[in-house]
């Protein structure tokens, strides 16, 4: 029998972790009813700024916000999420219209977007407020993002291992103003810094064609 991915080792800790505390019903707030006007998604895929500017080009997403989730310290600066100290991960918490686009529909566009095989790393930026997971915030989203990850298994067109997390949400901390929109109100810098930083070149050496794609 083949031994599991990281990834999935870490998703089944989650879910018996999950049993422990007495059932899905336990872990989460109760899911959003279908047909809600809107729906939330927290992503980390390494520099909050790029993530951002992936997001903001899908049809059905309303927002996207900087910040900072997974660390022990209350309402962190980016200092302090920098030292790699906190534990913070920068991630983007993005509302969206599901009944524009699914919830299914943005973990696969996520995937597209980041290195899903390095641990603690986006590109040319090392450490673990740079690495890369999907914060589900209900017992659907974790049904979805397992179903997301097993798809991705098979269907990888590379062979190094997935280690992106599948974690459960929590408190999230909107990032300081100059970050929100950083590739608006900076756009030369902010191409400089994603071309320098090798992103583009890099999802075009994982993901071939369907780099970016939704």
């Amino acid at each position: 029998m083949k031994a599991p991915s990281n990834s999935l080792l870490i998703v089944r800790r989650l879910l018996a972790a999950t049993l422990l505390l007495g059932g899905l019903g336990a872990a989460f707030a109760q899911a959003p009813s279908q047909g809600a006007a809107t729906a939330k998604a927290t992503l980390a895929g390494g520099c909050f700024w790029c993530v951002e500017a992936d997001f903001d080009k899908i049809d059905g997403v309303i927002s996207t916000t900087s910040g900072y989730t997974g660390g022990t310290l209350k309402n962190p600066s980016y200092e302090q999420v920098s030292s790699k100290l906190t534990g913070h991960a920068e991630a983007v918490e993005i509302v969206y219209d599901p009944r524009k686009v699914s919830y299914e529909k943005l973990l696969g566009y996520f995937w597209h977007t980041i290195d899903p095989t390095v641990k603690d790393r986006q590109f040319c930026d090392v450490g673990s407020p740079y690495r890369t997971a999907i914060y589900v915030h209900d017992a659907e989203q974790l049904k979805a993002a397992r179903a997301s990850l097993a798809a991705l298994e098979k269907s990888k067109p590379f062979k190094d291992p997935i280690v992106t997390e599948i974690v459960l949400a929590g408190p999230f901390y909107a990032a300081e103003e100059y970050h929100q929109d950083y590739y608006k109100k900076n756009p030369v810098r902010y191409k400089y810094y994603r071309t320098s930083c090798g992103r583009e070149a890099r999802l075009k050496q994982l993901w071939g064609d369907k780099a970016g794609q939704h």
